[in-house]
């Protein structure tokens, strides 16, 4: 049977593709994870000729509005020009929008967007946030709030860069992660009317911009300048460590605030409406979204996997799709998947442990998940490389580091010896869904580790290297019909442990997830993990 394939792409930041056939989702992927940079932008068009290519059933071609990088990748642009099928503009909120209602299954819905600014039309209308509603297989929009009103994403960006120093990648600032984790060692609310202030109109858009556009700073070398707006705290924080905690409280505070404010006034210009999907990079705080479904327990969220501009690609093709096609909504009881990175066979796995062990540098053995479950409750660190890769920041079991969640030294020893990152740092517990009620102070579904919660107070002490700071975890919950393998070596350990968690961490060393076999085994050799699993063949292989 021929499908019909719309093919999303974008160039910028997080440049990624997708290809919908029929609606559904059957391959997406970021370039990062395949030049091993951190969130550039770069040529989409070649990335979904790399690592797709078949035009054949190509009925259309969608983005979001002035995406200047397909065009500026002139060859590329040349060569879908030539296929002489249409090309979807989608707005970049539009698209955000999108990727949350048709990805979720409710028929019905308010959407909430909000991130660091996108362009949303041909006249260059930048938007910090929108308000959608969406009903079977249209969205309608309610509101966009301009740049100069709402700009959480900036502030969060150059708050990272130019105070806390964490960097990594394109856009400057992109560790938030890091902030939101250090937010948790806060222990007064000094810092917050400073906050609250930045966050007022004027003043947000003149933080938030980008070096270059902000007086007195040039986009040369930013990391070297003095914010005019933050160094102040950026000074304070290098010579006061709890006030630098204190600072990251606070900003995830004000955050909280304002993110509340907009949920509340979204409802009162959807009302009635139970079903709540957010989206844009701001959905990645967990931790705000974890207090707002406990806020609203009469309500149903939904976060898709990739809510930050990755996601823009699957979100401006199910627009043009579902909306501007007017095909029917899907269903996705049981084809819902975050796992669409390529493919790779038994000979791709194979040929690559035999490069490594012809260079004495690795061995490999035959085991089974039993096994490997063993091995953990020993002690042992294990990188896991499972099928296809998740779309998305978080690793979902398929490329993960995993670990007993039991042990008190875990959590520090793979921050220091595997991630090589900063001790505060939490790690995620998989959990079986089954057993979330028993475990955290409430029963929420949380498969892309969308939703921080708390643990119960006579549960968290038996998974110390899970729990935060404050008590809390940002956990991903695990099902059969989710991810089958990964939920039976949970069942296996919670089987011979009474404990139904693993400790879960992307498998990476400050780069990108790894995504083919060579980035597993050389990500494997270049830390402390004890082995690596490739669990589809059976493969166990050890240093030498």
């Amino acid at each position: 049977m021929s499908l019909n394939k719309i093919v999303g792409i974008w160039s910028g930041h997080d440049c990624s593709f997708c290809v919908l056939s029929d609606g559904v989702v059957e391959m997406h992927t970021e370039l990062e994870r395949h030049l091993r940079v951190k969130e550039p932008p770069g040529d989409s068009i070649k990335l979904f000729y790399d690592h797709y290519g078949d035009t054949k059933d190509v009925i259309g071609f969608a983005t979001c509005h002035l995406d200047k990088g397909i065009k500026a990748h002139a060859e590329s642009w040349e060569k879908i020009s030539k296929l002489n099928v249409p090309l979807y503009a989608v707005g970049h909120h539009q698209a955000h929008a999108s990727n949350a209602f048709f990805s979720s299954n409710f028929d019905e819905a308010l959407i909430l967007t909000i991130d660091g600014g996108g362009i949303e039309d041909e006249h260059g209308y930048c938007v910090g946030a929108s308000v959608w509603y969406g009903k079977g297989n249209k969205i309608e929009l309610v509101k966009y709030y301009p740049l100069e009103e709402v700009n959480i994403g900036g502030v969060w960006s150059r708050v990272t860069r130019h105070v806390f120093k964490y960097e990594s990648g394109w856009p400057f600032g992109n560790q938030a992660g890091t902030t939101m984790a250090l937010a948790a060692l806060a222990k007064n609310n000094k810092f917050v009317e400073r906050f609250e202030r930045m966050f007022g109109s004027e003043l947000s858009l003149a933080v938030a911009r980008a070096p270059g556009h902000v007086a007195g700073m040039s986009a040369k070398d930013p990391a070297n300048q003095r914010h005019p707006y933050l160094g102040d705290l950026a000074d304070i924080a290098s010579v006061d460590e709890q006030a630098k905690y204190d600072m990251a409280g606070a900003l995830q505070f004000v955050t909280e605030i304002k993110i509340k404010q907009l949920l509340h006034e979204a409802m009162q210009l959807v009302p009635n409406v139970k079903n709540v999907c957010f989206s844009g990079g701001v959905a990645l705080n967990s931790v705000a979204m974890g207090k707002l479904v406990l806020c609203h327990p009469e309500h149903k969220f939904y976060i898709p996997p990739v809510p930050y501009d990755a996601g823009l690609t699957i979100g401006a093709a199910q627009y043009a799709w579902h909306h501007i096609l007017d095909n029917p909504r899907i269903k996705w009881d049981d084809i819902a998947t975050p796992y669409l990175g390529p493919c790779y066979s038994i000979d791709d796995v194979d040929a690559t442990i035999e490069e490594y062990s012809s260079k004495g540098l690795v061995e490999s053995q035959c085991v089974d998940d039993d096994d490997v479950v063993d091995l953990l409750i020993k002690g042992k660190i294990v990188s896991v490389f499972h099928d296809r890769a998740e779309s998305g920041r978080r690793a979902l079991g398929n490329r993960s580091i995993i670990a007993d969640p039991r042990s008190h030294s875990m959590k520090d020893y793979v921050n220091d010896k595997v991630k090589h990152r900063q001790w505060f740092r939490p790690f995620a517990p998989s959990v079986l869904r089954e057993h979330v009620k028993d475990w955290f102070t409430a029963d929420v579904d949380s498969p892309y580790m969308g939703f921080v919660l708390k643990f119960n107070e006579d549960k968290k002490h038996l998974v110390p290297a899970v729990v935060h700071f404050d008590g809390t975890a940002r956990l991903q919950t695990v099902t059969e019909k989710s991810n089958k393998w990964y939920y039976g070596l949970i069942t296996r350990f919670y089987d011979k442990t009474g404990v139904p968690i693993l400790l879960n961490t992307s498998f990476n060393d400050r780069e990108p997830i790894v995504e083919t076999p060579k980035h597993a085994i050389e990500c494997f050799l270049g830390t402390d993990i004890d082995f690596l699993y490739f669990a589809d063949y059976g493969w166990l292989v050890k240093k030498t």
